[in-house]
């Protein structure tokens, strides 16, 4: 039997991971929220809501109780960015110097702009700063739960934590490649949900391949400049963790931001967007953390700041298409390889 895991949050996301490693042998617990979600999930064995068509292994337990997922001591973060902080609180009186904890969501915290590693490392734990590690990638739960060969990135400053990791959750059809850039593969993570909004809202707009392609690349180059002004190293952001998650999800119909901006494009209000939906559509409160690091870093991010102004201002997307092609010349590469 290999390493046992908790995976806290019974979303699409962390029900994969529960099922992938499941289905390897490996001991899991699967905790949710709620009481309804956990009755729901043991009867039916199979996540309805979330990630519907993928049985659950009889073997993994559900539960609602964090000390009976703390027991594993090797914990998977699955649950929405802006949570991210509460429930590691909750989960850390279970917690002993011997844990590791990787976080699988992808985005910033909206009140301080922080990349959610530097949110576990500022709430106070007996387990070692080093011992935290992100997992991200072009990794849609729908194809993971599916058992599609899937590629993904871990990334730790220690490159041991991220190896241990590459050890347990590296199988078949899960290759899992390590990175010690945590501040380039969380960017990349995050970042990538703001241009698929961009991307959907030019679906939207009726707006062709070359629009999109255009988006992609331009996206990359933003998101690349703000991480070198972060002291990211660049390479990362054509890896896995940029080119390869900004590409899966710009252009897959598993995406909720781009099927948000796809709807936006099509002139329906944000709100409404948003309160018809129990997922969280990750690349909105993404995107106002993003606009204030750019801002704090001295950083141009224009398909951002279009992005933002269309969610935040009021703005119809078609004049924040005509604003960012009538910006002035500038050179491809401009501000990514001088820092």
């Amino acid at each position: 039997m290999m390493t046992g895991v908790g995976i806290v949050g019974a979303g699409g996301w962390g029900t994969a991971l529960a099922v992938m490693l499941a289905r390897r042998g490996v001991d899991v617990t699967l905790w949710a929220r709620r009481e309804q979600q956990v009755i729901a999930l043991d009867r039916d064995r199979e996540n309805k809501a979330y990630l519907p068509g993928v049985a659950l292994p009889p073997e993994i337990e559900v539960t609602k109780d964090l000390k009976a997922v703390a027991r594993h001591r090797r914990i998977i973060l699955a649950v929405p960015s802006q949570v991210v902080a509460t429930v590691w609180r909750d989960l850390v009186p279970f917690v002993t110097p011997d844990f590791s904890v990787i976080n699988a969501a992808k985005g910033l915290e909206v009140g301080t702009g922080m990349r959610l590693s530097q949110t576990l490392a500022a709430v106070p734990s007996p387990m070692p700063k080093d011992r935290i590690a992100v997992l991200s990638g072009p990794n849609h739960a729908e194809e993971v739960g599916r058992g599609l060969p899937t590629t993904s990135v871990v990334a730790s400053t220690d490159i041991a934590v991220a190896e241990a990791w590459q050890d347990i959750l590296m199988g078949p059809e899960f290759r899992v490649y390590t990175n010690e850039d945590v501040i380039g593969v969380e960017l990349g993570g995050a970042l990538k949900n703001v241009i698929a909004l961009a991307a959907g809202i030019s679906d939207g707009l009726g707006f062709g391949d070359n629009t999109k392609a255009a988006l992609i690349t331009r996206g990359l180059a933003e998101m690349a400049r703000l991480g070198a002004a972060m002291g990211a190293n660049v390479l990362t952001f054509s890896g896995l963790a940029g080119m390869g998650d900004l590409i899966a999800t710009c252009t897959s119909g598993h995406s909720r931001n781009t099927r948000a901006g796809r709807r936006i494009g099509m002139g329906e209000p944000v709100d409404a967007i948003l309160g018809a939906t129990s997922m969280v559509i990750e690349g909105v409160p993404t995107c106002r953390a993003a606009l204030g690091l750019a801002l704090r870093n001295g950083v141009e991010m224009p398909i951002t700041t279009a992005v933002g102004e269309v969610l935040f201002s009021g703005k119809s997307p078609s004049n924040a298409v005509s604003e960012l092609m009538g910006r002035g010349p500038k050179d491809e590469f401009h501000a990514i390889l001088s820092r």
